[in-house]
């Protein structure tokens, strides 16, 4: 497969003058603000004996891993199973206004990974906020492939979980300048940080994520524990299981679908780590 990266970590701030209040001063100082732009996922495949590209999603994100985004994305949404379903990965020339071709991914798909567009037509408008948009039945919401999870394997200490977050923002380099990112980060069964990514969409933050390890082969990522650095929704609990994860730790609460996606795939779920503290919603026979 060939994915060709074009991200730029100087890119994905820009500054601002703001004025800062407190209660014995107003000051002019400059601030930096987390970019937010859309990026355009097309897809090619084989319909029959011809190829076409058609646009998949339009998802608001932070620019850079746009590659590792698109693949992300079509592999948590089921779209595609194996690193060989994926040619290549190319950002595309400037088109329909945009800026140096940065805001346009095509994915060339393999010959052999046929696409249900109707479907996906039908299923598939991504925000970077929007997540299932209300639906409330999991059968609704079901990517097909997805396998109970197994009791053994990874295990964690107390003290390993709650230091999970202070890791994770030692790596967040663009967190640190805006403070407007979210992060999503991958550790070992050791509790060692192994990957983090940020974006302004949560979903885009687990879809890179998950992209870097889909394109390198590396999944399912059953040694491994998904850190976010805030609620853990339904959505990304579901591109958890879909990459086989066992392990799912986020600094906020999960909602009552999350808990319920958990229980059926058999992950552990915690919420609200802070202060050397955490809930356990599933899977409390992976915390030592």
């Amino acid at each position: 497969m060939n994915v060709e990266h074009r991200d730029d970590p100087e890119t994905l701030s820009v500054q601002a003058q703001v004025i800062r209040v407190t209660p014995t001063a107003s000051t002019r100082i400059v601030d930096h603000l987390a970019i937010e732009e859309p990026l355009e996922i097309r897809v090619e495949s084989l319909e029959g004996a011809v190829r076409r590209t058609k646009s998949l999603a339009i998802t608001m994100r932070t620019p850079g891993h746009d590659e590792e985004l698109a693949a992300g994305f079509l592999f948590s949404e089921g779209v595609i199973r194996e690193s060989r379903d994926i040619i290549e990965i190319v950002a595309c020339g400037a088109e329909r206004g945009a800026h140096d071709g940065q805001n346009i991914v095509k994915v060339r798909l393999a010959d052999h990974a046929t696409v249900d567009w109707p479907k996906l037509e039908r299923h598939f408008y991504s925000t970077s906020s929007c997540g299932v948009c209300g639906k409330s039945s999991l059968d609704a919401l079901d990517v097909p492939g997805i396998r109970p999870i197994p009791r053994e394997g990874i295990r964690l200490s107390r003290e390993a979980i709650c230091s999970l977050q202070e890791k994770m923002r030692a790596d967040q380099s663009v967190f640190h300048q805006t403070g407007g990112l979210h992060a999503a980060a991958l550790f070992s069964d050791a509790g060692e940080l192994v990957d983090v990514r940020e974006d302004v969409g949560r979903h885009n933050a687990v879809d890179k994520l998950l992209g870097a390890r889909f394109t390198a082969g590396e999944t399912p990522l059953s040694n491994r524990l998904l850190f976010l650095s805030g609620r853990a929704s339904f959505e990304l609990v579901q591109k958890a299981s879909v990459a086989g994860i066992p392990m799912v730790v986020a600094v906020g609460a999960p909602s009552s679908l999350a808990v319920e996606l958990a229980k059926r795939f058999g992950m552990t779920l915690i919420g609200f780590v802070r202060d050397e503290r955490f809930n356990i919603y599933h899977g409390e026979w992976r915390v030592q």
